[in-house]
């Protein structure tokens, strides 16, 4: 946000912080950031929530598309979910992958897992900086609130992983392998190449009542 050029974190401790460049202005930042997580903390002026579900799915019989059923019986379609194939031009020649092929086909068992995360409150608390003219930390905690949906969105992965689904119940990773993204399964978002479509979120929200968590 601040465009400050170094590595954080790394192992052991942050180099930015030494940087002869823009490490004092680095250290101020964080300090200021350490306040405001403590500051938000007494004042539970922010709230994370969020919203999962695991469903029966099989791709569809044209294989582009993934079929959500209602129960694990399978025989009342809830809703389609539709996917795209990569578009650009290959100098091979390998398949233009979908998420759809990553499901499996009729006649397996397969589920798909979706959540959504949000942090409430910032909004509102960005919008009192700004009423005080206080750019600089309406930025701040605009930014904090940004690192906790995300934080929340790795950890409820995780949850989703080990625990409700549980395909990876023995999954003993250390923090800097989840950054590198160690773990099995991905995450991929509307908004993402590989699911540019942002409509396909009306989908997603119905089928978790995300609203039920105030996401909108």
């Amino acid at each position: 946000t601040w465009e400050l050029r170094g590595k954080y974190p790394n192992r052991g401790y942050p180099k930015i912080f030494n940087d002869e460049r823009v490490g004092n202005e680095a250290r101020k930042l964080f300090d200021d950031a350490q306040e405001m997580i403590k500051k938000i903390i007494q004042d539970k002026s922010l709230w994370l929530d969020g919203v999962t579900g695991i469903f029966a799915a099989n791709r569809s019989p044209c294989g582009e598309d993934v079929i959500v059923y209602e129960d694990n019986t399978r025989t009342k379609r809830k809703a389609t979910l539709c996917m795209l194939r990569q578009q650009a031009e290959k100098e091979h020649d390998g398949p233009h992958l979908s998420q759809a092929d990553f499901i499996a086909p009729e006649g397996h068992e397969d589920y798909i897992g979706l959540f959504a995360v949000a942090c409430h409150g910032a909004t509102d608390l960005a919008q009192k900086y700004e009423n005080d003219n206080d750019d600089y930390n309406k930025i701040l905690v605009q930014s904090l609130a940004d690192r906790f949906v995300e934080a929340y969105a790795e950890k409820l992965h995780r949850d989703i992983r080990v625990e409700l689904w549980g395909y990876a119940k023995d999954e003993k990773l250390e923090k800097e392998e989840l950054l590198k993204i160690k773990y099995d399964g991905i995450r991929p978002a509307p908004g993402y190449p590989s699911q540019p479509d942002h409509t396909e979120k009306h989908t997603y929200w119905d089928l978790m009542d995300a609203e039920l968590a105030g996401i909108k």
